[in-house]
């Protein structure tokens, strides 16, 4: 016997043929309980190890989804892609997970190394509007299912929450409790979810009767989605000669994070001095000194639902959106007359 056992070897010890060895590993529903344990048994008993290199190039597609999103170390994608995994795991596949970090010519790279690979499909949150190279996989015959974004394609399907409605509860609530001047840090506008909490926080304002910009609302665009930038979002807000802003949210919980530093480091109190709005509601938010108001994105159902839609085969694309939930914690309050931050 060879050092490395072959589908031969296995097919001699339970004795049957190679042909039902092969159904055992690629079709098991169509081969009977005595025999399918005759075979697994002799797997186990040699340590055999198929050849997925080989059984890739007969059966046309590899076991592998590929996975790109815009940053793997945000918490936000974390918990997606571990229930994509859960999902994709029940297809007996494997998930392939990268980062484009927001970079639209490091996201067609990976696109064209997953087409190359011949994955089972791709699930994509795109750096941009540009879904050409996503849309040249799906007419080679691989699946892409958008998430994180509510796209309108035709041949490319999408699940995502519902930016504007979140953003519009979330801004809806501060003014709600008495705030006008509002800082929103958000993210680079050519990104979807920053367009769309944008228009949601304008939304607030214009369903109270009032013209954001003339209220008070200013919106401070940043590189990143993450705490460096929500720290020099807020670090500029303070050397602003502006009227000084009561409440800030933020276009995610990290952000957040970095806006808590460097208003702790400037001795301004939140909620007493400021009001501080997250988005997400990734684990930390609940666990941080103050406990933050944020909005709540079900991340692990639109993680579950983009993998599953991926294994559909639907003829049409189609397009899911969940509702966010806001969830207010201890982080905002009605702004007190005399409280508003002053250290520039």
């Amino acid at each position: 016997m060879s050092a490395r056992p072959t589908i031969r070897d296995v097919a001699r010890a339970a004795g049957v043929s190679v042909g039902t060895v092969s159904n055992a590993l690629n079709r098991p529903d169509v081969v009977s309980a005595d025999t399918l344990g005759r075979i697994e048994q002799a797997i186990e008993d040699l340590g055999f190890v198929r050849n997925a290199s080989a059984s890739q190039l007969r059966t046309g597609s590899s076991p592998t989804v590929g996975v790109v999103v815009t940053e793997i170390s945000n918490p936000f994608f974390v918990e997606a892609s571990t229930a994509m995994e859960r999902r994709i795991r029940d297809e007996k596949c494997l998930m392939m997970l990268a980062s484009s970090h927001g970079n639209a010519a490091t996201e067609a790279r990976l696109l064209r190394h997953f087409q190359e690979q011949n994955v089972r499909g791709v699930l994509l949150t795109p750096s941009d509007d540009d879904l050409s190279a996503a849309e040249t996989l799906v007419a080679a015959g691989i699946p892409v299912v958008l998430f994180d974004v509510h796209g309108t394609s035709e041949k490319v399907s999408s699940v995502a929450a519902d930016d504007v409605s979140g953003a519009d509860a979330a801004v809806g609530h501060l003014l709600d409790l008495g705030h006008r001047r509002i800082a929103f840090l958000d993210g680079p506008i050519e990104v979807h979810q920053a367009r769309d909490r944008l228009a949601g926080a304008r939304l607030a304002y214009e369903r109270r009767g009032l013209s954001p910009e003339e209220a008070g609302l200013r919106v401070v665009h940043l590189p990143q989605f993450d705490a460096e930038a929500g720290a020099a979002g807020t670090a500029r807000l303070l050397r602003s000669e502006d009227e000084p802003c009561t409440a800030i949210f933020c276009a995610n919980d990290l952000m957040a994070l970095g806006v808590y530093r460097v208003l702790r480091q400037h001795d301004i109190s939140v909620p007493e001095q400021m009001s501080v709005v997250g988005y997400d509601d990734i684990t930390l938010a609940a666990q941080l000194s103050v406990p933050l108001t944020t909005v709540r994105q079900p991340m692990v159902r639109i993680g579950f639902t983009a993998a599953d839609l991926l294994f559909r085969h639907e003829e049409r694309a189609a397009h899911l959106l969940f509702k966010p939930e806001l969830i207010i914690r201890d982080s905002t309050a009605a702004p007190v007359a005399g409280r508003t931050p002053k250290d520039r």
